[in-house]
Formats: structure tokens, C-alpha cells, sequence
């Protein structure tokens, strides 16, 4: 494996420091899901374009993740993609239903079913190489975040069909054929990691692992199923030097096991503090988050309240501001802006 450091340009932001707990001129900020959905400009690129056709279109993919910057001025710039594109680039039969999400043609619940995960190669995502290499040309000093889906999140899809609310097909293979279940994860532990690589080697300056439905498992059953298969991930990718983030929604139970799991970062949604957060982690890690995405939708005055409980009870240094979870897509774009322009006064030095 090639051993790199973050892009040189990016190495002294906000966002980098910060990631690294080192002191920082002020709290940086970035939103998961920043790059689309509430901004008008983005919709109109959009129209008439699937989703997964964007995420392959390297000036389009550009264009979109380039958007929010510009717009609301956010500390770092979040990869425009989906976490389903390495499993469509190997050849899984999928699409992303508007109002449902990602919904796979054939499932995968048999060892047979196995041999279609084939290993991901960087030519299978040669869009991303391309769209990553024009972002860091026209970002300049300001990071490119990449990412991918966690393990245990991609087995869901793959194996429930679809999102799922209980996720029990996939808690029964998991439980009931663990031999098949640890291989299923080793082997999209693989897939994972070659896409955060293809992202690193062209010039992401951090990378996030999203566990989106981690959430669902109680701590013990995260420790024997789904931990390794993460750690896995951090651990192949750690030699590249840049800032490794860790995120899931309603992990508050997990977030020791998280920070454990390899991360530099460990995002926090909005149902725990961030000095209990903290507490739980543990310390060298730093933090990410944490304000409610519905706060947006109320007066600018409320939102500015609830920020600075937020800004409160975060570590003096290793915070990054974001929201608990993705931006919602009736979001007021302004909203987004004024936040981003309050965090940034607050806390500047």
C-alpha cells in the first residue's frame, strides 16, 4: 500500500486540525448530506438525471459537491456519491427508489450468493478517481471529505432487499449462520476499503464511514458481528495519514465501541450530549455534531439557542459542528448559511 499524508494544501484548515485535536481559529463546520436535496441549484442540475447516473458523471459529481461550499462557506467539502455505488460498480443489480432509498434486484442470504461480491477494482470507479482529481483542483485549501458505507450497513441492504426497519432477515442470518455472516462482512470490509482508497489516492483529505442502521444492535452483538469488520476497514486504510470518521444514527450506546473500532473522529447524533458523548468514547478521539436537523426549521433566534448548547458542552479541542444527521431535504437553504456564519463567530479565536 502507497503511504500518503493529507493533501499539503488542506493540511492546516479548520477542519484537519480540528479532526486532529489540535487548536483551531475557530470550530469547523461541514453538514452530512450537504451536497443536494435543500439547495434549489442542485435540483435543477439534477432534473431529469437518476441518482446513481449523477454519482457517475464526474463534472456532474463535481459540480454538486462543489455547491455548499460556495453557497454557505462550510469548512469542507463532503464527496457527492451514494454508499450503494461500489456495490453497483461490482455488478449488484440495484437502483435508488425516490422515497425509499436503495433497493437491490436479487438479494444476497446464500453462501452461494457470496461469489457475486467480487473484489472492487479502481478502474470499476474510474469516475470517482476523475471527479475527485477536479474537486481538488478547484478546492484549494479546503478538504475533501470521502466516503463509504460500513460493513454491517451494506449487509442490511444487500441482504433485506432494501431499508428496513427491524432488519430481520438480517439479524437472522447474522444469528443464525454466523460463519456465513462473518464472511459476508469480510468480504464488503474489502469492497469498503478499496473505495475510501480510490478516494484517498486521488486526493480525499479525510474520509467518514457511515454505519447509518448500526443503531439497531445492542453493544454486545456490535462487538462480535460488526466491530471487526470496521476495524478492518480503519486499520487498512490508516497508513495514508488523513483523518478517519466514524458515524452512525442512534449509536449513543455504541459510542465507546466506535471510538474503539479505529477512528480519529467519532460522530454523535443529536440524542447525547457531546461532553457525555466524551465521556463515553473516551479520550484521544475527537468528536463531531451534534445538533438536531428538525432545530433548522425554527426561528433563527431558537436555532442559535440551541447551537450554543451544542458549542457548550463540546471538547475544547477536537469538535467539528455538524448536525446529528443528514440535512433534511425541506431544509431553508439560509438556515444552513446563518448556521455555518454563528458557529464561525462564536468560536472564533
Amino acid at each position: 500500500m502507497r503511504c500518503v499524508s493529507a493533501p499539503q494544501q488542506t493540511a492546516a484548515s479548520p477542519f484537519i486540525r480540528a479532526c486532529r485535536r489540535e487548536p483551531v481559529p475557530h470550530t469547523p463546520v461541514w453538514f452530512m448530506r450537504q451536497a443536494g436535496r435543500s439547495l434549489p441549484e442542485y435540483l435543477k442540475l439534477r432534473e431529469g438525471v437518476a441518482m446513481l447516473d449523477s454519482c457517475t458523471r464526474p463534472d456532474m459529481a463535481a459540480e454538486i459537491t462543489l455547491q455548499p461550499v460556495r453557497r454557505h462557506r462550510v469548512d469542507a467539502a463532503v464527496y457527492f456519491s451514494d454508499i450503494v455505488v461500489p456495490l453497483m460498480a461490482i455488478g449488484i443489480d440495484l437502483d435508488i427508489k425516490p422515497g425509499v432509498g436503495p433497493v437491490i434486484a436479487d438479494p444476497i442470504r446464500t453462501r452461494a450468493d457470496l461469489a457475486r461480491l467480487r473484489p472492487l477494482e479502481p478502474d470499476d470507479v474510474g469516475y470517482v478517481t476523475e471527479a475527485v482529481g477536479l474537486l481538488t483542483a478547484e478546492l484549494g485549501s479546503t478538504p475533501l471529505i470521502g466516503f463509504a458505507g460500513a460493513p454491517f450497513t451494506l449487509a442490511s441492504y444487500l441482504i433485506e432487499g432494501g431499508p428496513s426497519r427491524n432488519h430481520e432477515r438480517t439479524k437472522a442470518l447474522m444469528y443464525g449462520e454466523p460463519e456465513l455472516w462473518r464472511e459476508l462482512v469480510d468480504r464488503l470490509a474489502d469492497i469498503t476499503t478499496a473505495f475510501l482508497k480510490v478516494q484517498i489516492e486521488a486526493g480525499a483529505g479525510a474520509v467518514q464511514l457511515f454505519d447509518s442502521w448500526a443503531g439497531a444492535l445492542a453493544p454486545a452483538d456490535y462487538r462480535r458481528y460488526v466491530m471487526p469488520a470496521s476495524v478492518k476497514v480503519f486499520d487498512a486504510v490508516k497508513d495514508y495519514g488523513v483523518p478517519r470518521i466514524h458515524f452512525g444514527v442512534g449509536t449513543g450506546e455504541l459510542l465507546g465501541l466506535m471510538g474503539e473500532a479505529g477512528a480519529d473522529v467519532v460522530g454523535v447524533d443529536w440524542r447525547v450530549p457531546l461532553d457525555e458523548a466524551g465521556r463515553r468514547v473516551g479520550p484521544g478521539k475527537a468528536l463531531q455534531g451534534n445538533l438536531d436537523p428538525a432545530v433548522l426549521f425554527a426561528p433563527t433566534a431558537a436555532v442559535e439557542e440551541k447551537t450554543r448548547e451544542v458549542l457548550a458542552t463540546a471538547p475544547e479541542t477536537g469538535h467539528i459542528f455538524n448536525l446529528g444527521h443528514g440535512v433534511l431535504p425541506t431544509t431553508d437553504p439560509d438556515a444552513l448559511t446563518r448556521l455555518v456564519d454563528f458557529v464561525h463567530r462564536t468560536t472564533e479565536v
